[in-house]
This record gives structure tokens, C-alpha cells and sequence, in this order.
């Protein structure tokens, strides 16, 4: 099989970290981008299968990151779900309406993120 590939996206390098270290001992190939811009080539130009993204990062939101994944139909095999502090329901229907996979609210359990990146690229 195949190694599938995961961008990580957040500004907050503790978090990139725990997550990349997680997802890499369950064998995957790992990204990190510490913002919207950085998110998006990396995203054009890697193709990863899935990216968890921070909705509140500098430059661009993630949201924002979402909606321009989407409008190119090349990227249309991108999976995302979206990271955030906030769990209200109204954010959750902005992430959704942008293209999201998914949203899980912060703080997470690593294992909670590794039972999601299998699930989305149907390996759990």
C-alpha cells in the first residue's frame, strides 16, 4: 500500500508537533505549514490526501484555505478537516459550507486525530 500523505496546519508549533509525531509512528508521510499561505502551495504543490487545518491562523483563515482548496477542481481529492477552539455550531456550518470534511473542536486526543485521519482515507 501506498504511503498516504497529511499536511498539518496549525500556527501553534506544539500542536503541529504532537500531531506530526502521532500520524508519523502510525506511518504516514508528514507536512507542516505554519499558515494559510504556506498551507496553500504547499497544498498545490504536495497534493497530500488529507489536511487538518486551523481555522485561526494569520494571513488566511482556514476557512478561507478551504474555500480556494475548493474552487480548484485539480484539488478535488484533498480531504480536510478543519481544527478549531471554537465549537460553536455556527462555525461548524461556516466550515462545512467552505468544503470542509470534517471539523473537530480543540483540545483533541492524538488518538482521536488518528481514528479520523483513517477514517476520512478509509483506513480505519
Amino acid at each position: 500500500m501506498t504511503q498516504r500523505t497529511i499536511l498539518v496546519v496549525d500556527d501553534e508549533p506544539f500542536i503541529c508537533r504532537s500531531l506530526t509525531f502521532v500520524l508519523r509512528k502510525d506511518n504516514y508521510r508528514v507536512l507542516e505549514a505554519r499558515n494559510g499561505e504556506e498551507a496553500l502551495a504547499m497544498i498545490r504543490e504536495q497534493r497530500p490526501d488529507l489536511v487538518f487545518l486551523d481555522v485561526m491562523m494569520p494571513k488566511i483563515n482556514g476557512f478561507q484555505v478551504t474555500e480556494q482548496v475548493r474552487a480548484d477542481p485539480s484539488l478535488a481529492n484533498v480531504k480536510i478537516i478543519l481544527l478549531t477552539a471554537k465549537g460553536q455550531e455556527s462555525d461548524r456550518e461556516v466550515g462545512k459550507l467552505a468544503g470542509a470534511n470534517d471539523y473537530m473542536t480543540k483540545p483533541f486526543s492524538p488518538t482521536r486525530i488518528l481514528d479520523r485521519a483513517r477514517e476520512i482515507l478509509g483506513q480505519g
